[in-house]
């Protein structure tokens, strides 16, 4: 059966978190100062990032709700505990730069254009909907998608089923008529496709490995990967 939407992630997948995260935290730090502990910005971006991820993954695994894991960044990456009141003012004069330096890839409207007349559109991030729909608006591209579907307010994160299956139920489709673009191997591909639907890796920096997957490395690739183009790996269930 063919497929008949496209589900995408958005961070690090149709815009450049990691881009505009380490931008932001280095004009942050420059405002800041570099905290106690840390020998350069690079070093800080490094520990910052790595924080991030380990935090993250307690947010999506029900660990800490969407402020907390924000406070315990903070925390983690300062090396001390602030208030609450002190860790959200740190975090939102972060997010002041982070937001200033918002993009989309370049692949990323050009793509939405190629597939606008043949796949409807979609959204599954395991962020919040006050973020991701005013991150959408923002960068231009909130009519592209059809709905927003976000773990905070749904209660469940990728790669649960129930996250899958609540963005294609939101869509009126089965599993099977769609397909989940996103950049995580395990979060997004493999949860994806274990819960029915057509899974595709977008792996931008090119780490490889996970043959059991399919995968691209950019986005210009995704239409003749729907289209059946074997050049493109397409299996049998893309045809």
């Amino acid at each position: 059966m063919p497929i008949r939407a496209v589900l995408w992630d958005i961070d690090d997948t149709i815009f450049d978190y990691s881009g505009a995260d380490r931008a932001g935290m280095r004009e942050h730090l420059g405002c800041e100062g570099l905290p106690e502990g840390y020998d350069s910005v690079e070093h800080a971006l490094g520990v910052w990032k790595a924080v991030t991820d380990v935090q993250w993954a307690r947010f999506a695994a029900g660990e800490l709700d969407f402020q907390g894991q924000r406070r315990e960044r903070v925390h983690a990456f300062l090396g001390r505990v602030l208030s609450d009141a002190e860790a959200d003012e740190w975090f939102a004069r972060h997010v002041a730069h982070y937001e200033a330096a918002w993009s989309l890839f370049p692949d990323t409207v050009p793509v939405l254009d190629r597939l606008a007349g043949g796949f409807r559109h979609a959204v599954l991030s395991n962020s919040s909907i006050h973020n991701q729909d005013r991150k959408l608006r923002t960068l231009g591209v909130r009519d592209r998608f059809e709905v927003v579907v976000c773990a905070v307010e749904l209660g469940i994160s990728k790669p649960a089923a129930g996250a899958f299956h609540a963005a294609c139920e939101a869509m009126a489709l089965d599993p099977h008529d769609v397909v989940y673009v996103g950049d995580e191997p395990d979060i997004d591909a493999a949860g994806a496709t274990a819960a029915g639907l057509r899974g595709i890796w977008l792996d931008r920096t090119g780490r490889g490995g996970r043959p059991e997957l399919v995968r691209i490395t950019a986005l210009d690739q995704l239409p003749g990967l729907l289209a059946g183009d074997t050049r493109f790996g397409a299996p049998d269930t893309f045809r």
